[in-house]
């Protein structure tokens, strides 16, 4: 009996190391270069999950232009494509923009990705760069090197001399579409276009202080109707959202002061990166798909 339990104690040993190294989620989808052939349909939570039968944004359109293409993430769920190509038709008719320039949307299949985002998982997030595309003939090479602008000052409290009324066109529009359900942009920004906008306001509600994004804003739409193994985030809460903007910029211009640390708490744990087997089941079959 005690050679048994001996036994049984050394297979635990050898195989613990064997579970701790199983391969990490992203290491399978950043290996993807195509879309699942399945019916589209994002599974899981924006920051947790994937997408089958994705669809890729044409590299070139008449009013857009994805960039980056080395990181082969122009990838999404068919209501994003659709819905980058009728905002960047709109953004062609500002003045000084010929269309849009786009960043990340997903990869092939959606999932954690090698390198960046957190989000970005079910085909239904898109990046739009704020560099006002003036031309739509970039080479591949051009799109690895251009840099967006940035349109923030003291740290997102402010915009810069690089906001514009396109800009603020072009984030109302994008936030007036039905299927979006929230947009990230720098704090500066938000304040700006609540000082700014003398009409309908109800679109402010959906546009969102958040770190960073000053090159770029973040689009978020919900999950398409029927996509039942798609989590919605909570929505915005009521109202425009602007008294919850400003505060983000106090706290930027006067930052409080930091919370006492407690000595005896445990140190906060580190995020670890997802392993197949933490994402929703359906996303084993979008990785088998041919």
């Amino acid at each position: 009996m005690r050679l048994l339990f001996a036994c049984l104690g050394l297979l635990l040993v050898l195989s613990a190391p064997q579970a701790r190294a199983e391969p990490l989620a992203k290491q399978y989808f950043g290996a993807k270069t195509e879309a699942s052939k399945q019916p589209p349909a994002p599974y899981g939570s924006y920051s947790r999950g994937c997408v089958a039968g994705a669809v890729q944004l044409p590299e070139t359109g008449p009013t857009w232009q994805a960039m980056r293409l080395s990181r082969n993430r122009n990838w999404g769920h068919p209501e994003v494509i659709d819905y980058v190509q009728n905002l960047s038709a709109f953004a062609a008719t500002l003045p000084g923009w010929q269309g849009l320039y786009v960043g990340d949307i997903s990869q092939p299949r959606g999932g954690p990705m090698l390198s960046g985002h957190r989000s970005h998982q079910i085909g239904l997030d898109v990046d739009i760069w704020m560099l006002p595309a003036k031309r739509l003939d970039l080479s591949r090479q051009a799109r690895e090197s251009l840099s967006s602008i940035s349109l923030r000052k003291a740290k997102g409290a402010y915009v810069n001399a690089n906001w514009s009324p396109q800009h603020h066109a072009l984030l109302r529009a994008a936030a007036k579409d039905p299927r979006v359900a929230r947009i990230f942009v720098f704090p500066g920004a938000k304040v700006q276009m609540c000082k700014d906008e003398k009409g309908d306001r109800r679109w402010l509600r959906k546009i969102r202080p958040w770190y960073g994004h000053h090159y770029h804003f973040h689009v978020r739409l919900k999950c398409p109707r029927g996509a039942r193994g798609c989590e919605n985030q909570d929505r915005p809460p009521r109202g425009d959202g602007c008294a919850d903007a400003q505060k983000w910029v106090n706290d930027i211009l006067n930052p409080p002061p930091p919370k006492p640390r407690d000595p005896n708490a445990p140190p906060p744990k580190k995020r670890r990166d997802y392993v197949l087997s933490d994402l929703p089941r359906q996303c084993a079959s979008v990785l088998r798909s041919q």
